[in-house]
This record gives structure tokens, sequence and C-alpha cells, in this order.
């Protein structure tokens, strides 16, 4: 897929009221239905449940099929603007997000959280700025006008650094936060959600280009939808699990978003002004502080179901995720686009 073709369609634009459906169909359900969703849970290999990894699949492979790693040989060409990202993406954002979650969840809203939940949500954040956007980047990019060629070289670098970075990572966050890790579950989600996802991927894209570009992008066409419905559905499952919580504090929610707008908003805007001081086109520096902002929420909802489960804090602190990740990035996009003279300016 052409990233300079990329748009955002009706259905991705407005993915937070579907999120919110899901939430609302999600309760019902799970008051309704509470057996099958009990089945459903206990469905697992070594704490990693099999229909959730089935559905992260669908979403995560088409997504990595746009990525193409060869276009990391065109790193020297943008490498202020790389530099940028990569210290956004993997030195500030992760560290920034382990503080705000450990001072707002443990301190700031703790009177307001269930107190067996705290560590939950505190590792449901981490996770969910562990890891940057792989694909929604391609969307962003293309509606701030950015370079195709920075953001492809980008996303494949960010691809290859979270092939090895992401577990020892998430170890070291959690550990700071004082939440024990099961490096076994762990190492086993980086493998069925990272590692069998990227290779599986590549060889596909390879053998669809070998065809033609045409057939790539038909399938990604046609993957495309499956790949909403299995988010969509993996919501519905958590939250037919987190029903009960939500019904009994309806909060939780809100006060959840607090710490993900104060990092998603400062991050970005972190990128752009470094991205500004190092001189950097403004086509470059758009996609570098929307590629240093978003996140891969895929992962980050499949990694904390298998690492806490279905009915914990951190599952629902991954979707929060989820549905302010389009409203927040789109007012992104129109800061980068609204300040370019700003920007320009010397």
């Amino acid at each position: 897929m052409n990233q300079a073709q990329a748009k955002i369609s009706v259905f991705e634009k407005n993915l937070s009221w579907w999120v919110l459906a899901c939430i609302a169909v999600g309760i019902g359900l799970g008051q309704f239905f509470t057996d099958f969703f009990q089945f459903v849970a206990s469905l697992k290999l070594a704490e990693v449940n099999l229909p959730v990894a089935a559905l992260i699949w669908l979403m995560i492979i088409p997504m990595l099929l746009k990525i193409d790693f060869s276009a990391m040989k065109e790193v020297l060409a943008h490498g202020r603007g790389i530099g940028v990202t990569l210290f956004i993406n993997w030195l500030v954002k992760p560290f920034s997000m382990a503080l705000l979650a450990w001072l707002f969840i443990r301190h700031v809203f703790a009177d307001w959280l269930p107190a067996e939940q705290l560590d939950s949500y505190i590792a449901g954040l981490i996770l969910l700025a562990a890891a940057p956007c792989t694909a929604m980047v391609f969307v962003w990019s293309n509606l701030c006008d950015g370079d195709a060629k920075f953001t492809l070289s980008q996303v494949a670098i960010n691809d290859s650094i979270l092939l090895f970075a992401f577990a020892p990572l998430v170890a070291l966050l959690l550990g700071l936060s004082s939440i024990i890790v099961p490096w076994d579950t762990l190492l086993i989600s980086v493998m069925l959600f990272i590692v069998v996802p990227v290779l599986f991927s590549q060889a596909l894209r390879k053998l669809m280009l070998r065809r033609s570009q045409a057939s790539l992008d038909g399938m990604l066409k046609r993957l495309q939808p499956l790949s909403l419905m299995a988010l969509l559905t993996t919501l519905v499952l958590l939250f037919g699990f987190q029903g009960q919580q939500i019904l009994a504090q309806p909060l939780i929610i809100a006060l959840l978003a607090v710490p993900i707008l104060i990092q998603t908003y400062g991050n970005a805007m972190l990128a752009y002004w470094l991205n500004k001081q190092f001189k950097v086109a403004h086509c470059v520096a758009g996609p570098s502080a929307l590629i240093g902002a978003s996140n891969f929420f895929e992962l980050a909802v499949a990694t904390a179901i298998a690492l806490f489960g279905f009915h914990s804090g951190a599952a629902l602190a991954t979707v929060v995720g989820v549905l302010i990740e389009v409203p927040v990035m789109l007012s992104v996009v129109a800061i980068v686009n609204r300040s370019k003279n700003w920007y320009q300016a010397t």
C-alpha cells in the first residue's frame, strides 16, 4: 500500500464511537451470558488466551503487511528526524508514562479507584506506551502531508527495535513500579504477537509483491475490514468481563484517560519542537510528532490480556487508549497543519 494514498476511512474516523458501542454491547452481554464469557476466558495456553490470540493476529498482520523493512535504507536521508522520533519513542514515552501512571493512579486518583487494581492500571498504561504505533501513522502522516519515505523508514526501524526491546523494556518498567513480571508469559506474548506476525507478514508481503503491487493492495483492502472487526470483537469480550467493575465505578475510564492525554500531547509537542530546533523539514517533523505520540494499542491490549487476564485493570487501561486514540491523533494532525507557518519561520 502506497503511503501517499493512505486515507482515513469513515469507519476509522469514527472508531471512538464504535469503541463506545462495544463497551455498551460487551457490558450488556456480560450480564446475560456470563457462562459463555467464562468459557472463552478458560481457553488458555501458558496463560495466553487462544481466541484473543487469533483475533490479535487478524488485527496485527494486515498492519504489518504495510511495512517495508527495506525502507530502513532511507535512514541517512532523514537522520535528524529519525533521531528525534527514536528518542521520544524509546527514551521519553515509556518512562514518562510510568511516571505519570505512578503519580495519577497511585496518588492523585487512588481514592477513586479500586485499591486492588492500582498496580494493574499502572501496568496497562506502561504497556500502552511501550510500543510505538506501526499502522495508523501512515494515515496520520498523509493527513499532514508527511514525507512518505521518512514514515516508512521510521516505522520499519521502530518495528525492528520492537522485536528486541519490547520485553526487556516492559519488564524494567513494571519492575520499577514493583509489579511482578511473569517472564514466561511475557516472552510467549512477544513471540506470538510480535516475532511470529512480523515474520509471517513479511513472507506474505514478498509473495504478494512477486505477483504485483496490485496483488498486495488488493489483499490489504480485503483484510482491513477483518482487522477492524477483530479489534471490535476483542473489545466486546473485554467489556463483557469488565462490565461489573465499570457499572460500579463509571468514573474509572475518565480517570485512566487523564495520564494518557497528558502523555500523548506532551510527547507530540516535544517531538515537534525538537524537530524545529534541529531545523528538520515540516514534512518530516509532522509525522515525527505523530509517530512519537501514538501507540501500538493492538499489541498493548493483547499483552495486557496475556499477562494479567480479561478481568484486569491492565486490559481496561489499554482499551481506554483505543477509545481516545483517533480523536486525539486527529487533533494533533490539526495542530501540526495549522502551525506550519510558525514552524517554518526562522
